[in-house]
């Protein structure tokens, strides 16, 4: 279907009266609404008017968003609901909770904490540290290099970072 002189003429008329793309392509004939929305992108045609409404210039402008106001911090309340016996009233309770609780890691106090060696993957032997210190995407980043007992891949200090006893691992639940 070719879009002919006439026939773009008349879309163009159909859409500043307000009827819609499958109307439009309904009386033109020989053509998809599709086709119809597309050459109304393709020409830059304003919005379609609405069929009986107010011009655009006569309508009520849009109200412009006001700017988003800060939440206020309000502490969060639970509510609990208790089961009661048939015939009683309903009890509603409310207690305040507090949003987050800290925890503090006391270090022990005899705790030697060894200097590093600085060694690179390619200088890491089956008795040196092998615990990664940094980031590896970083310059800096390298491992302890500290000297590892038996056939442990770590250091004693960072054997006892590795592996918690079970008893600590449960308690820590």
């Amino acid at each position: 279907m070719n879009w002919t002189d006439e026939r773009v003429e008349k879309l163009k008329k159909l859409w500043s009266e307000g009827l819609s793309a499958s109307q439009i392509a309904a009386q033109l004939g020989g053509v998809s609404r599709n086709a119809v929305i597309g050459k109304v992108h393709r020409l830059n045609l304003p919005g379609r008017a609405k069929a009986g409404s107010a011009p655009a210039s006569a309508r009520t402008p849009k109200r412009t968003p006001t700017a988003p106001r800060a939440p206020s911090f309000t502490p969060r309340v639970a509510t609990r609901t208790v089961a009661r016996p048939a015939g009683a009233t309903m009890i509603h309770e409310e207690m305040e909770v507090e949003g987050v609780e800290e925890t503090r890691y006391v270090a022990k106090s005899n705790v030697v904490v060894p200097i590093s060696r600085r060694l690179g993957l390619t200088e890491l032997t089956e008795r040196t540290c092998k615990w990664p210190v940094g980031d590896p995407l970083k310059d800096d980043f390298h491992f302890c290099g500290g000297e590892s007992p038996d056939s442990s891949p770590y250091c004693t200090y960072h054997q006892r970072l590795a592996y918690q006893p079970v008893a600590e691992r449960r308690k820590a639940r």
